[in-house]
């Protein structure tokens, strides 16, 4: 952590217990895993995902509906058992998971107000587990702000 009387610089990789294949809300996670966002007045977090077969987005935080049909329209749109698939010896998920993770993206910037992540009243932010069995994921979270 850099800081001077106003100014601060964090980053620590979290650590996003493991989750089953789906779109899981971890907005709350990470704030719980960087307190140091509290003390920030104005900012932005970056948000990175140090994997290839999961990925991060920001959408609705309500209805836990949204979450499956998001599943649901990503297995329809990129499907497992492709015939033109080469990259198939670790599983039939495991190759849509890389394009479903290049498709949705490993990063995000979220703006910081007040000591927490300015979204919209229906925005969190989601790990999009692509594989079956995920595993524990690591996230870089970067915070630069005013005290």
């Amino acid at each position: 952590m850099i800081q001077n009387k106003k100014h601060m610089w964090i980053q620590k990789t979290i650590s996003i217990p493991a989750h089953s294949r789906g779109f899981h809300i971890i907005t709350h996670e990470i704030l719980r895993q960087v307190p140091e966002i509290k003390e920030i007045s104005v900012g932005t977090a970056h948000l990175f995902l140090q994997h290839t077969s999961a990925s991060l987005s920001i959408n609705e935080n309500a209805d836990p509906d949204v979450r499956v049909d998001m599943e649901s329209h990503m297995n329809k749109m990129i499907p497992e058992n492709a015939p033109y698939y080469t990259h198939t010896l670790e599983g039939s998920d495991d190759m849509p998971a890389h394009i479903k993770s290049s498709v949705l993206g490993v990063s995000l910037t979220v703006p910081i107000s007040q000591g927490t992540f300015n979204l919209g009243i229906w925005q969190g932010i989601y790990l999009c587990e692509h594989r079956d069995h995920g595993s524990r994921r690591g996230i870089v979270v970067t915070v630069n702000g005013e005290k």
